[in-house]
């Protein structure tokens, strides 16, 4: 059997964004990817469908997989044949051990490549607003591990030399040895009032900064009760913290927020979280899908076949737009068949949807759901018109209803479905368990009604579940589904659009 290939990937510090390109294309191409602790989770969702993940994170009073373990597992999967992605924190050869899982795959003669990440000794401090240099208060810095009991720090760190050799200091994983550490340090030379910052789960929703000096530092972190994994940082460009923090100022720092909509619409919403400062977490809980039943075919094609005869068009989603597009092209229909037909759109979104594909939407509604949209077209349409409304086959039956009370001939087209979707749930659940989703957002009713049906799939109480996290809702139709699930929504966007929902949920964490 031919040989696989291992990449000795640096995930970078904890934000999935700071994963370097080629560590990515690593994750794209595997075939395992072996993780730990401090990797982001995140970063799993782009291994492609059927990739084996396995987990030897480590914490600091157990280990799932000794070093040696892990060493093996590498080779073992390689001589599998698989490609496999060794997924590290920070960067794999700045305290990762990758010396020693390079080695034994050197003498199993397993191909390997080392794909450098960015370490968190100098991104934790950045993210807290630290730079590790300054021209006015250093010139060079050293890092250092300080995850060693203290008579192994003795034996391997030369305090003398180190406490004055640099100007700033970093210390990785020493928050539980801080006290011995400061003491070294004034022992041998440094000024007590020496600024200390230590930074907790850097770049991560969680980031917490404690800052003191090497006086009063220990003292500090037994107060506050400081646990690990943190950055250390010793020297005069701590002072630039208080001047240069910069993530802490934006308004969704600190909030996780769980993103609920199709992989395809997801990266709008998630954008916008993580520009604002938050942590957006996907977990798609409805797929898209097109309706390929013949029957559903044969349907489909003969509405398409007689589109000249429509005088209204009424698009009540973007997904409505794409399927009605690709139908058109699996039909081999001339788009100059809808000459006639007047265009609507449920919002700003959907039309310009339809205006990339060349439609232009006489007028969007004040109200960006049917009930607005029907407000519009009542203003010009005449009754006895033949309206066609491309949708979904679950979408909700209010306008058509409308329309045909008031005399119109409504073909209703039925192109797709929506999918209920699973591949994250345990990851969802978990965090939820864990009370570290501070939001969950619904762009949809479908994607309230599968997120309660996944729960209880899994059987799990949604109302129990949710409890502690903010239902953040687009409008006021999903707000209503969300509350006959039993879910309490403190968070409605007062327009149905992304944008709207966005600024729904700062205005209620400033108000916070």
């Amino acid at each position: 059997m031919k040989r696989g290939k291992v990449y000795l990937v640096g995930a970078g510090p904890g934000d999935p964004k700071l994963i370097t390109v080629k560590g990515l294309e690593a994750l794209l191409k595997s075939d395992a990817i072996v993780y730990d602790r401090l990797a982001s989770p995140r970063l799993l969702s782009y291994a492609r469908p059927g990739t084996e993940k396995i987990y030897v994170g480590k914490l600091p009073d157990r280990h799932t997989m000794k070093q040696e373990e892990i060493n093996q597992l590498l080779v073992d999967l390689a001589l599998q044949g698989k490609t496999v992605t060794r997924l590290k924190g920070g960067d794999p050869s700045v305290f990762g051990r990758v010396g020693e899982e390079a080695d034994l795959l050197v003498q199993h003669e397993v191909e390997y490549e080392i794909v450098p990440g960015i370490t968190s000794a100098i991104a934790v401090p950045a993210y807290a607003g630290i730079p590790v240099t300054h021209r006015e208060f250093n010139t060079s810095f050293t890092v250092v591990t300080g995850h060693e009991k203290p008579e192994k720090l003795d034996s391997t760190i030369n305090w003398e030399k180190v406490s004055t050799a640099s100007d700033t200091l970093i210390f990785l994983m020493g928050v539980a040895k801080i006290g011995y550490i400061s003491e070294q340090l004034i022992k041998h030379g440094r000024s007590p009032s020496t600024p200390v910052a230590l930074i907790r789960w850097g770049t991560r929703p969680e980031q917490e900064t404690l800052s003191g000096t090497l006086e009063d530092i220990a003292e500090k972190v037994a107060k506050a009760e400081f646990k690990p994994p943190a950055v250390i940082i010793v020297g005069e460009v701590v002072r630039l913290r208080e001047r240069l923090k910069w993530i802490e100022k934006k308004p969704l720092f600190g909030r996780r927020i769980l993103v609920t909509r199709s992989r395809e619409q997801a990266s709008e919403l998630s954008q916008q979280i993580y520009d604002l400062g938050g942590e957006p977490v996907e977990v798609p809980l409805i797929r898209m899908e097109p309706l390929r039943h013949p029957d559903d075919q044969q349907r489909i094609q003969e509405t398409l076949n007689q589109l000249e005869q429509y005088d209204w068009i009424i698009f009540t989603s973007v997904n409505g737009v794409d399927y009605f597009f690709n139908s058109l092209q699996d039909n081999h229909i001339d788009i100059r068949k809808l000459g006639k037909a007047k265009i609507a759109a449920v919002g700003p979104k959907t039309a310009e949807h339809l205006f990339r594909k060349g439609l232009i939407v006489q007028q969007i509604p004040e109200r960006y759901q049917q009930e607005g949209v029907f407000e519009q077209v009542m203003k010009e349409a005449v009754r006895g018109q033949k309206v066609l409304l491309p949708r979904s086959e679950i979408a909700r039956k209010w306008l058509p209803e409308q329309l045909k009370a008031k005399g119109f001939e409504v073909t209703e087209l039925d192109l797709y479905r929506n999918v209920l979707r699973s591949d994250d749930a345990e990851e969802m659940i978990q965090l939820l368990e864990h009370r570290e989703i501070d939001t969950i957002s619904f762009a949809s009713s479908s994607t309230v009604k599968h997120f309660v049906e996944l729960l209880r799939l899994h059987q799990k109480d949604p109302i129990l579940l949710t409890k502690g996290a903010d239902i953040a809702c687009i409008g006021p139709i999903t707000a209503k589904t969300a509350e006959e699930c039993g879910l309490k929504v403190n968070i409605l966007a007062p327009e149905a659009t992304i944008e709207s929902m966005v600024q729904a949920i700062i205005s209620h964490y400033r108000k916070e």
